[in-house]
């Protein structure tokens, strides 16, 4: 073979190495020009959720649904929001459950003895018969105990569109304002008293003429004599709405709500489109906010009833244990008239009791005598 056509041959089988080459070449400053060029995405709308209270404007309770709402906006990374509204925004306070269920909102702050008009087994997961358990205790059995199953099974038989979650176990509430301090139960008898969900089974069993009102119309009602004494909460939210420019005396301590919760609620049909992730935000802030209010909640009450006792000198009075056992007794009637009156009923107040049973035994047994301690440090004598 000569030297022309060895050139010739090595030239001939280098042109296709050369083109590939020169391929990978293009296709990789094409693929650099292409990572290189900024990227162009639209910005998905977040899902707005709007929400309403049972609360007024300046009750301490819309502070706390609106450490919740916090919580879910902050977590949600701009993929979900929650706008927030006051009690009478859409609609009344009484009537958020409904609302909800039938998308009129998304979803709802409130409490379900709101609502127990539907069926007083609601109220048995707001505030109940008395069977030796907290409200975190109470609350406990909802979310251990088999409560939030039994809740479900109530929104199902009442055909409510709803996916509900509790938080804040609120401290045992006042046995409330009175113009002549109670000093027995008798005294309960024919008075014009304000309470809502079962409580209004108890004090009507007591004697009392119950009428059933929204937080931001007590004041109004004892004013036009429609009430003569009401509860409410909490010293916060009584001294925020003007209860001691009304009246002087303030009972503490009750049998008749002692563990109630807020009932954070969703309509389900709305719930159903929303991503698995921002559900699971939307469900533990939930837990989340129960921890916060209940530390807002013992700054502001405890504080609070300083105020109403050394600025607008209301005499705070511990109800009488008189007073207390007759609310037992009243409770054991209620709870027997109802148990026999509706199965479902009877079926939810067996299941607190047998949580009760284990649980609040538990807690006796243990817990330390902390009124003891206190005694002991602050060389004061807590009322009986």
């Amino acid at each position: 073979m000569t030297d022309t056509l060895k050139t010739q041959l090595t030239e001939a089988t280098s042109i296709p190495s050369r083109r590939r080459f020169l391929g990978r070449a293009v296709a990789g400053v094409a693929g650099t020009t292409a990572l290189a060029a900024p990227m162009v995405s639209i910005a998905q709308a977040p899902i707005v959720l709007k929400m309403q209270g049972s609360w007024g404007a300046k009750d301490i309770f819309n502070e706390m649904a609106e450490e919740y709402v916090k919580r879910v906006n902050d977590m949600a990374g701009g993929r979900l929001r929650i706008d927030y509204l006051v009690a009478g925004a859409v609609v009344k306070p009484f009537e958020v459950m409904d609302a909800v269920s039938k998308g009129v909102l998304d979803a709802g702050h409130t409490v379900p003895v709101y609502w127990y008009g539907k069926s007083k087994v609601a109220s048995l997961f707001g505030s109940g018969p008395i069977n030796g358990c907290d409200a975190p205790q109470t609350l406990a059995w909802i979310y251990r105990g088999g409560g939030l199953a039994l809740y479900n099974e109530l929104l199902a038989k009442l055909n409510l569109d709803v996916v509900g979650f509790f938080a804040m176990p609120m401290p045992t509430q006042p046995l409330g304002w009175f113009k002549k301090e109670i000093k027995q139960a008798s005294e309960l008898k024919g008075l014009k008293y304000r309470t809502v969900g079962l409580a209004a089974d108890l004090f009507q069993q007591m004697g009392a003429k119950v009428t059933q009102l929204p937080g931001g119309e007590i004041i109004p009602a004892l004013e036009k004599g429609v009430i003569d004494a009401f509860e409410f909460n909490n010293p916060t939210s009584d001294m925020r709405f003007g209860a001691q420019d009304v009246i002087k005396n303030y009972m503490m301590g009750s049998f008749h709500q002692a563990m109630e919760f807020f009932e954070i609620s969703f309509n389900k049909k709305k719930w159903d489109t929303i991503p698995k992730d921002l559900q699971a935000i939307l469900q533990y802030s939930v837990e989340a906010a129960s921890a916060s209010n209940w530390w807002t909640g013992m700054d502001n009450y405890s504080r609070d009833l300083a105020v109403l006792q050394d600025k607008h000198k209301v005499k705070v009075i511990r109800t009488p244990k008189a007073v207390m056992k007759a609310q037992l007794v009243a409770w054991d009637a209620i709870t027997d008239k109802l148990s026999a009156e509706d199965p479902f009923f009877k079926k939810v107040v067996e299941s607190q009791r047998a949580w009760a049973k284990r649980v609040a035994y538990y807690m006796f047994v243990n817990e330390a005598d902390f009124a003891m301690g206190y005694e002991h440090v602050f060389k004061t004598k807590l009322p009986a």
